[in-house]
């Protein structure tokens, strides 16, 4: 049955974060010494085969996109949770940002922090994620400077990063028909509000789906 709400069904908030559901991805770069760099987002989305990426000013990844353009967005399934949070207060910035220093610390190898191990990608020098069952071979393409908006100024400002996906690796398993994502399969680990959840039961599909 339909609802229909009243104006005084509504609350006018400030949230600090818009994450209505996001999904995870874990990016892998290279490191100025060659090593790798791995962080997790909650901000991307693509058009095809074209991904932005939205990254903070001060972060390890940033950086090292602007010297290094190749990288690999690792999707991880659910059960993955944990190994991804113990990602999230590591910082690859040595020292620290200042303003990261009472949350964060540094770690230089975030590989083997989260219980993650390298794989060789086949275009790109940044390595692949082997625990994440989806990975997108990438190069960027483009990056622009966030401004304007005082809530991620007051965070040192941020970039929307253009990449193009180069290569697509999925696990055997969640393959049907050649080149289809099984969905009923494959579950995105989701970031809903600084929370970690999955997917719950499929509601039903829209008039485009081939699978």
């Amino acid at each position: 049955m339909s609802h229909s709400f009243e104006h005084s069904d509504f609350e006018t908030i400030a949230p600090k974060i818009l994450y209505f559901g996001n999904p995870v991805a874990l990016i892998s770069s290279l490191n100025e010494d060659g090593t790798p760099n791995l962080a997790p987002i909650s901000s991307f989305w693509a058009l095809g085969w074209t991904m932005t990426l939205g990254l903070l000013s001060d972060t390890k990844t940033l950086q090292n996109l602007k010297a290094q353009p190749e990288c690999v967005v690792n999707l991880p399934s659910p059960d993955m949770w944990r190994q991804v949070e113990a990602l999230a207060p590591l910082t690859g910035r040595n020292p620290v940002p200042e303003d990261k220093r009472e949350k964060f610390r540094f770690e230089r190898d975030k590989f083997a922090a989260a219980s993650f191990t390298t794989m060789p990608s086949e275009v790109v020098s940044a390595p692949r994620v082997r625990e994440c069952p989806v990975q997108l071979e990438a190069v960027t393409r483009s990056i622009h400077e966030l401004s304007g908006e005082s809530r991620i100024q007051k965070l040192g400002g941020a970039a929307s990063v253009e990449i193009e996906i180069l290569r697509v690796h999925v696990r055997r398993d969640f393959v049907v028909n050649g080149h289809y994502i099984d969905p009923a399969k494959w579950q995105p680990l989701i970031y809903n509000f600084r929370h970690y959840f999955g997917l719950g039961e499929e509601l039903g599909s829209t008039f485009r789906a081939e699978v």
